[in-house]
């Protein structure tokens, strides 16, 4: 065998390799748009969102990548507008652990708590007096989502003034709100944080 013969089974080896590759990788992107379809007919969205968003990531560019963008785009709107409609009103902070987790000395003896009055725009920050039951006022924020990506499945989160990134999550009887502080973001450099992230509990005030 000459050189050149070598060279071109070598090149026809590599192009039939890459090929295989991008083959297998398109049929794996096909698959998990599918399981996004399923899980959007079962009315499990963000798990559809989950799917959708692997699935665009692998060939943003070509059909299956394109309309998964387009599913993306529509779930993250329709999951923040109903968790949005969930965490309006108003909530008492608990503590940096479950309300069913046992209370430290800190928390009993804890004379002022923070009050939250979440509405469509904005956050407001209250203290409350548990002795005197005056309530002051601390500051706003504007409620805005985080988004790192237009691809990605974050639809929860929620970015602050100072640059703190929050999950919002909240338990089926909308009884109970929970934020975890997931990163940080400082001069447009997002920094994330996947150890021993902080949390903060809140309850539902009637």
């Amino acid at each position: 065998m000459n050189m050149k013969t070598y060279l071109v089974l070598i090149v026809l080896l590599v192009s039939s390799s890459i090929f295989s590759q991008n083959a297998s990788k398109a049929s794996f992107q096909k698959n998990k748009y599918d399981l996004a379809i399923s899980y959007y007919k079962k009315a499990e969205l963000s798990k559809a969102l989950d799917e959708f968003s692997i699935a665009c990531k692998i060939y943003p560019e070509n059909e299956v990548g394109k309309e998964a963008m387009k599913k993306i785009t529509v779930l993250k709107s329709m999951l923040r507008k109903d968790l949005l409609a969930r965490i309006i009103g108003n909530w008492r902070f608990d503590g940096n652990k479950p309300t069913w987790a046992v209370k430290t000395v800190e928390d009993e003896n804890r004379t002022i708590t923070e009050l939250l009055e979440i509405n469509e725009k904005s956050i407001l920050f209250n203290e409350l007096d548990k002795k005197t039951k005056l309530k002051k006022y601390v500051k706003s924020e504007d409620l805005v989502f985080y988004e790192n990506e237009a691809d990605d499945s974050l639809f929860s989160a929620i970015i602050l003034s100072d640059g703190t990134i929050w999950i919002c999550s909240i338990n089926e009887e909308e009884t109970t709100l929970k934020l975890i502080n997931i990163a940080r973001k400082d001069n447009n450099a997002v920094e994330k944080i996947s150890l021993n992230n902080l949390e903060r509990y809140y309850t539902k005030v009637i």
